[in-house]
């Protein structure tokens, strides 16, 4: 994998955008009881954001998997609103990436936090996966 950790640098980013509906609500998702965009939504929009930051730029047969998250969820978003999700690569220590995220719609900040991901080579980790239940 040494070969692997020199094609990612820090600087590498992406930016995703989701125009919330009712299934991306906290009410749809289970994490809570009002209509506007779920925090589980939030997460799965910043690790969209990490997985296309680096997608161009892994080699052939590797991954990145998630290993950890700290997300702030600032501002709820009401149905029908966009919000945009930055990542920024900002440590690559070996196999473990980090990226700085920021979630916005327009000018308003919803959510910040740090998504740490690991570089893998998917037909490995796959397997091993599967040998785990």
């Amino acid at each position: 994998m040494q070969e692997q950790d020199q094609t990612l640098t820090p600087g590498l980013t992406a930016r995703v955008e989701l125009t919330v509906t009712d299934a991306d609500t906290a009410q749809a998702v289970g994490s809570g009881d009002v209509p506007v965009l779920g925090t589980p939504r939030v997460l799965a929009l910043a690790e969209a954001a990490t997985v296309a930051a680096t997608a161009r730029e892994l080699p052939s047969g590797s991954t990145t998997v998630g290993t950890r998250v700290e997300l702030h969820h600032l501002a709820p978003t009401p149905v029908g609103r966009t919000v945009a999700a930055q990542a920024r690569l900002v440590t690559v220590d070996r196999r473990r990436l980090v990226f700085e995220i920021t979630v916005t719609e327009g000018e308003q900040t919803v959510a910040t936090g740090e998504v740490e991901r690991v570089l893998v080579d998917r037909h490995r980790f796959v397997e091993r996966a599967g040998q785990a239940s």
